[in-house]
């Protein structure tokens, strides 16, 4: 057990927190024997995994726990499929960049994707087409009211976008210990209708791609439009795409000739978030040490040597700028801290 930690090298946006305490877990009986000791019961408890979902405002009052759990372990495999137990602190491209390389479809659209194994079902992590819930079967979690171990199906999940039960009612409640996930073996069917995998395939000449070259694409586009943590410190997409009502839409659409939208639940439609932080004027735009990324106007960024009281400063008043605007309020996918 470590005291008054600095959590800078474990979050993305490089700010330098501090933890009361800090405790990397490396083994599922290590967590249990920790969190029965009377004196953490009442604290306040944090679990980090990869640090790329976090912004800290200032220091935390209690107990942080670094996953550090590791495995990938086959549980059933057939001519068409596979399904694995997958380890909650396993980095998640690693997990992608395993199957892609062992021919097991299903996750090659989520490459690149920052953070841990045990983040994916809390976020419903989704890119390209393709969200995590289409391949996870079960959540394995360690209650920290019972300290007993449960399980949830898929569809207890609750998935919906960016969402599930662990940030609602399970929030802060649980640890993630494992999940299983069931990945598709034999002939390879490409997922590729988003229009940047297409447009990217097309200028490398490829027609017909192979699990690899859908993997690599994805990559490629990330890359391009996303700033390397390690070079500025930010978190990925800072806000979520806004669902709006039809109705509404219909309404900007008068306004707004040229504002995008993609289909999602009945009666709604997704608008690019990035779009109307781009349309408001933020995009590119600095303010101090930190600011919205010149490639990539979802992307909150940290100069150097942002406080993050800072950043959460600009995205709030990136959100008043987009409601008076467009009537649409952003809803952060970071968690703030």
């Amino acid at each position: 057990m470590r005291e008054n930690v600095s959590l800078k090298p474990f979050n993305t946006f490089g700010l330098d927190a501090k933890a009361n305490y800090f405790e990397e877990i490396n083994r599922e009986e290590q967590l249990t024997e920790l969190l029965h000791q009377e004196r953490f019961g009442a604290m306040p408890l944090l679990i980090l995994g990869g640090g790329s979902n976090v912004l800290f405002t200032e220091d935390f009052s209690g107990l942080v726990l670094l996953n550090r759990l590791k495995g990938i372990q086959v549980l059933q495999e057939s001519d068409s499929d596979i399904l694995l137990e997958v380890a909650s602190g396993e980095v998640w491209h690693d997990f992608v960049l395993h199957a892609v390389e062992n021919s097991w479809s299903g996750i090659e659209n989520l490459s690149l994707i920052p953070g841990t194994v045990g983040a994916a079902p809390m976020q419903n992590i989704g890119a390209y087409g393709v969200e995590v819930k289409e391949v996870i079967e079960q959540v394995r979690f360690l209650n920290l009211s019972t300290l007993q171990i449960e399980t949830l199906n898929t569809e207890q999940c609750e998935f919906g976008y960016r969402e599930s039960i662990f940030k609602h009612a399970l929030k802060g409640k649980v640890f993630i210990l494992s999940v299983k996930f069931r990945l598709k073996k034999g002939e390879f069917e490409p997922q590729i209708s988003y229009g940047a995998i297409q447009d990217t395939l097309v200028e490398q000449g490829i027609k017909q791609p192979s699990m690899k070259e859908v993997s690599d694409a994805v990559i490629t586009i990330r890359q391009s439009k996303l700033p390397d943590p390690a070079v500025l410190g930010n978190s990925g997409s800072f806000f979520k795409n806004p669902e709006i009502p039809e109705e509404q839409f219909a309404s900007l659409k008068e306004l707004f000739e040229n504002i995008p939208s993609y289909p999602t639940r009945p009666g709604f439609v997704k608008v690019p978030a990035g779009w109307l932080i781009e349309q408001a004027g933020w995009k590119g735009k600095r303010v101090g040490e930190t600011g919205s990324h010149a490639k990539q106007a979802l992307v909150l960024v940290n100069y150097g040597n942002a406080e993050g009281y800072e950043v959460k400063a600009l995205a709030f008043e990136i959100i008043n700028d987009i409601h008076t605007k467009f009537g649409i309020r952003l809803s952060p996918e970071v968690n703030i801290f």
